[in-house]
């Protein structure tokens, strides 16, 4: 009997495999091909492409198919080799690709939106096709009839689509910065809740099935983990961007985070630790720590013939202080500040060496990256640039 093979956590810097080039304009998305050396990529320029890496050790196309309108988004099943295209006119084109990945062979077409396609989801279990749509529609298709279950008018175009089997729940995260949470019947769908917590749009989801963990990224620079299973309502925020997040994906077997940024960095987050929720800011009119007045508190600083202060707040315990009593920095990683942040003296005495010791691994990719994918077995995640797919190592 062969032994299972346990995927690794990733703690080796990025390491170049190879770059796929050739597409004429912006590439939208990309996927690994599992067991093969291959990459399926959909374009702006309507062309859909299955890379397969050859003797002479480059990609080239097995596949080469130009749609009737540009390609912006795709979902593949490996089991089924199903590949399901979101069109720039609202389509979304079905195809099966051959064993070999040489052939694919049209399967249906649905009108699912009225304009572009922005998210695809296949969920075989159910043998559904979700979408979402720049229409700011969320909608559902029987992949088996081709029928229109249902749908559901989103706040804002969504950038973001998970859905979770088990609880036929779908998590839909927006460019106003909401997510809403759905519960999927046949041919109906309920509104469990929607909340906020960035201050940008959405720009990434990503799914934690297991833990029942849902993970947002933002144009605000962070990542928010939200713990729906807990039912507790905990959000914690984790601060390692200096650009805005624009990918995500999830290592389940390593509990890992991968994050991508405009900045080009890749951040890799262990999420096997306990974190800790940042606590709300307090409302003051005068520091916590000194009792000095702030700058609005006429009354005080009057009766006790002193300046007003500008008021902050520390990052570990909330409270309102002034400058003299928070000059201290300091990360805080199991709250998610993996950067150094203000915190008051006190707080700043009270960390411990070990609550500095850093969760998370940074790299540098040295590019744009609006995409990617990870393939846990074989620890290759692919990223996107514009025209440029890049294939990295980890």
């Amino acid at each position: 009997m062969a032994a299972e093979i346990q995927p690794k956590p990733l703690t080796r810097k990025p390491i170049l495999l190879q770059r796929v080039e050739g597409s004429q304009e912006v590439v939208n998305m990309a996927v690994i091909v599992p067991k093969e050396e291959g990459v399926i990529s959909v374009s702006e320029d309507r062309t859909v492409r299955v890379w397969l890496k050859r003797d002479s050790g480059q990609y080239w196309p097995s596949i080469y198919h130009v749609m009737p309108s540009p390609c912006s988004c795709m979902s593949f099943n490996p089991e089924t080799r199903r590949l399901s295209i979101g069109l720039d006119n609202g389509t979304i084109s079905e195809f099966i690709l051959s064993e070999d990945y040489n052939k694919m062979t049209p399967v249906k077409n649905y009108q699912a939106h009225q304009s572009r396609v922005t998210m695809i989801q296949f969920v075989l279990e159910l043998e559904w096709v979700l979408s979402t749509g720049q229409d700011k529609q969320f909608a559902w298709h029987c992949s088996e009839s081709g029928q229109r279950l249902g749908g559901y008018r989103t706040s804002a175009v969504a950038s973001g689509l998970q859905f979770d089997v088990e609880t036929r729940h779908v998590f839909i995260g927006d460019q106003s910065g909401q997510v809403t949470i759905l519960k999927l019947e046949q041919e109906n769908c309920t509104l469990v809740t929607t909340f906020r917590g960035h201050t940008g749009g959405v720009t990434a989801l990503c799914w934690d099935p297991v833990q029942q963990v849902l993970f947002s990224g933002s144009s605000d620079h962070s990542v928010i983990m939200w713990n729906i299973g807990g039912r507790k309502g905990t959000a914690i925020e984790l601060q390692g961007h200096n650009d805005k997040v624009q990918a995500l994906s999830y290592a389940q077997h390593t509990r890992q985070l991968i994050s991508c940024g405009g900045d080009g960095g890749i951040v890799v987050w262990n999420m096997d630790v306990e974190r800790q929720e940042t606590p709300e800011w307090l409302d003051s009119d005068s520091c916590q720590k000194c009792d000095q007045p702030f700058f609005w508190n006429f009354k005080q600083m009057w009766d006790s013939k002193k300046i007003g202060l500008r008021q902050h707040h520390c990052r570990k315990c909330g409270k309102a202080v002034c400058g003299k009593c928070s000059s201290k920095r300091s990360p805080i990683p199991l709250m998610g500040f993996e950067f150094e942040v203000r915190v008051c003296d006190s707080c700043h005495e009270a960390i411990t060496d070990e609550e500095r010791a850093p969760t998370a691994t940074f790299h540098d990719s040295k590019h744009n990256i609006v995409h990617v994918h990870f393939d846990a077995t074989r620890g290759w995640l692919l990223t996107r640039e514009l025209t440029r797919l890049l294939s990295c190592g980890i």
